[in-house]
């Protein structure tokens, strides 16, 4: 074979009182690169607070120079299917198109046109934030960049059926920091979301949310903290390269 495989899992907490400290939820990950620059991530994630629970499964796929691709999406919601989704992106043509379904939308088929250049798809898993990092221009020393990216969907859990959802959030590069998490100790890069969006993302403004990335090509998330409403934190527990 001829592609190279990074996998690991990622445990969620939380630092609210009654979760001090305690897993509430998880998420395993892999990327498969390839030798032409493209890359292939999976992911499952478990989400058990705050209720109801959520079960995502996702496959994204970047091609070289970080250009989005397609992603494949099936959510889960209190044990309950709640829909699925495909969106794919061809860059040459510059459509975006979604075909997806959920029993409270129905069948949805979604094509926007000439829809332009856009940093990414926000796909959800948190291993898929960390990765998202290395569109940075790290060699220009801390700065801001307002990133456009499409998500399947605007909750901040992600929990609603699959439909294209532009966002736009700024993303920080504040710098250096070495970190240590139960999977090792990491040479990272510090970044942060902002959603400094008059609307919010969703509808509602998302907390500040600090992440450590490995400092390296292959951008593992190591650690995050989002404090507000939130009040997660988010640790690399296993990782295996």
């Amino acid at each position: 074979m001829q592609h190279r495989n990074v996998r690991g899992r990622i445990n969620y907490t939380s630092v609210k009182p009654e979760w001090q400290g305690r897993e509430r939820g998880r998420e395993w990950f892999n990327f498969s690169h390839h030798a032409d620059g493209s890359v292939v991530m999976s992911a499952q994630c478990e989400i058990e607070e705050p209720d109801p629970t959520v079960l995502r499964n996702v496959t994204y796929h970047i091609g070289p120079g970080m250009v989005p691709h397609n992603l494949l999406v099936h959510l889960t919601v209190g044990d309950e299917f709640l829909g699925s989704g495909w969106m794919r992106h061809d860059a040459a043509a510059g459509t975006l198109s979604c075909e997806s379904y959920g029993p409270a939308i129905g069948r949805n088929s979604e094509l926007r046109e000439d829809v332009g250049a856009f940093d990414g798809f926000g796909t959800h898993p948190i291993a898929g934030d960390g990765f998202l990092t290395r569109i940075m221009d790290v060699s220009k020393g801390p700065h801001k960049r307002r990133l456009r990216v499409f998500l399947p969907s605007p909750d901040h859990r992600g929990a609603t059926p699959p439909q294209l959802a532009e966002v736009f959030i700024t993303l920080e590069y504040v710098g250096e920091a070495e970190k240590s998490v139960a999977a090792g100790t990491f040479a990272c890069r510090h970044f942060r979301f902002v959603d400094d969006s008059g609307e919010g993302m969703g509808g509602k403004t998302h907390p500040d949310y600090d992440m450590w990335v490995t400092a390296d090509a292959d951008s593992v998330f190591v650690y995050g903290a989002i404090d507000g409403y939130m009040m997660n934190r988010y640790e690399l527990v296993e990782l295996t390269r």
